[in-house]
């Protein structure tokens, strides 16, 4: 017999890259989960069927407290797939995976110009020098079909533009900013990578929730004058702000 046909075939192993919502628990933990109960409530199936991942890097708790932490997120349909940034004392037998090489937050910040000694260069062109070096090319993704109830866009490296509208049930997750040239009435995360400069723009604002480098902000809590109209979102400091566009 043919020895090629009697050998087992190998296994196959691939590499796949999968979007997982990240959530950092703070203390105390009681009044963390009573805030996630409160955007549960208000975003009605947001973590369903959602991987997740929890954040432990800056979390002082023993591995008693984050086992009772799992339980608590499990009876709330939260299931933890891995943590990131664990001590190994909370790992073991029966607990998520440690993960490692999440994507670091990305910086759309232009580099700063280097000064320009006085005896290389005369003061008048070093003008045009230094703002050509502020130009930075972002990366950007252009959606020319709307997005459907339960389809999600997910681009980390940058701005996203949908040429239609972001229907109740859909969401766009963008490590830049997010522009809707239609009705947005479904989830839209901006700046997922970390980044606090991107915003949010919108022919007619009908979200379901909308976040900008991790804060958030429902339906429920967005002004009744904003419903309807074109709109922008951008933070300063930890507060999401908004106006209407003309």
């Amino acid at each position: 017999m043919n020895q090629v046909l009697t050998q087992s075939r190998p296994i196959r192993l691939k590499g796949r890259s999968f979007l997982a919502l990240v959530l950092s628990p703070e203390l105390p933990l009681e009044g963390w989960l009573n805030r996630l109960d409160d955007l549960a409530a208000r975003s009605a199936g947001f973590f369903l069927n959602r991987p997740v991942v929890l954040d432990l890097e800056n979390l002082a708790i023993e591995r008693p407290q984050l086992v009772q932490l799992l339980e608590d997120l499990g009876t709330r349909g939260v299931w933890v797939t891995g943590f990131e940034g664990a001590r190994p004392s909370l790992l073991g037998p029966g607990m998520p995976p440690a993960l490692r090489g999440g994507q670091p937050a990305a910086d759309f910040e232009p580099e700063p110009a280097e000064a320009q000694p006085k005896a290389e260069a005369p003061a008048a062109p070093a003008a045009p020098a230094a703002a050509a070096q502020l130009v930075k090319a972002v990366p950007s993704l252009i959606v020319t079909e709307p997005v459907r109830s339960g389809q999600s866009i997910y681009f980390p490296d940058g701005d996203v533009t949908v040429v239609g509208s972001v229907a109740s049930g859909a969401e766009v997750v963008a490590g830049g900013s997010i522009h809707v040239y239609g009705a947005l009435r479904g989830r839209a995360m901006a700046g997922s990578a970390g980044n606090a400069n991107a915003r949010i723009f919108c022919r007619k604002m009908e979200a379901e929730l909308v976040a900008i480098d991790g804060l958030y902000k429902t339906a429920e809590d967005m002004e009744t004058r904003l419903r309807g109209q074109a709109v922008q979102l951008w933070l300063d400091g930890d507060y999401m702000m908004a106006e209407t566009l003309a």
